[in-house]
């Protein structure tokens, strides 16, 4: 599985990951939510470059300029909620992909730290032979991730899969790498951090990106 961290070379994306992990900043909600779109649209930009493409002619008003356009199908896939506004940067870019929700969410036993990752919601297109693009902006035990893909799979089996993260945990690096398709799947992050505290949050990570980007839940 090749495994692109976009932080390891100096480019804008330093500067936006900065201000998400600033506490000062991100009490700025609409700052918050832009930058992690930024991202999203760095990303797809990055995935562009892997992806296939076919000539073509195009008629400009002088003549016909011999020109290149994308020749797979791509479906861009979001685990609700936090994944919104990530999504939302790759559609800007990749404008006429279709489009796969799924909602995971941390279900807490009574009284206890402990949860399991529960599976709600599914939207999809038929996946078969096409490439799918699966964006959450935090990847910390990679479950989440897993579980999401799989509830996918209900819908086809696609040609690759590229995961995409704002912020990985090296855990679920190791996890993703054990849960999907080695030859088939490609993850992308903008950082990654060591470790996870003993609620599964990322260190020193960001916090909770779901509630920096649409506000508390109970």
């Amino acid at each position: 599985m090749d495994i692109h961290n976009l932080c390891e070379k100096d480019s804008l994306v330093a500067q936006y990951m900065s201000e998400l992990r600033d506490k000062n900043i991100q009490q700025d909600r609409m700052r918050f939510r832009t930058n992690v779109k930024r991202l999203g649209q760095i990303c797809a930009y990055e995935i562009s470059k892997m992806l296939h493409y076919a000539d073509t002619q195009t008629q400009t008003p002088l003549e016909v300029a011999h020109t290149r356009t994308l020749d797979e199908k791509v479906v861009l896939a979001t685990v609700l909620r936090a994944g919104l506004p990530f999504h939302e940067g790759f559609l800007s870019y990749f404008d006429n992909a279709e489009n796969a929700f799924v909602s995971a969410y941390r279900k807490y036993r009574p009284g206890s730290d402990i949860f399991d990752i529960h599976i709600e919601y599914l939207a999809s297109p038929r996946l078969d032979s096409k490439t799918l693009i699966i964006v959450d902006p935090m990847l910390a035990t990679g479950s989440s991730m897993a579980l999401a893909y799989n509830a996918l799979l209900t819908k086809g089996h696609p040609a690759h899969v590229h995961v995409v993260s704002v912020i990985a945990s090296e855990q679920a690096v190791e996890y993703v790498r054990t849960h999907f398709p080695e030859d088939k799947t490609t993850l992308w992050t903008c950082d990654m951090d060591a470790t996870l505290n003993d609620h599964s949050y990322i260190v020193p990570g960001l916090g909770d990106a779901g509630d920096l980007l649409y506000g508390d839940k109970e």
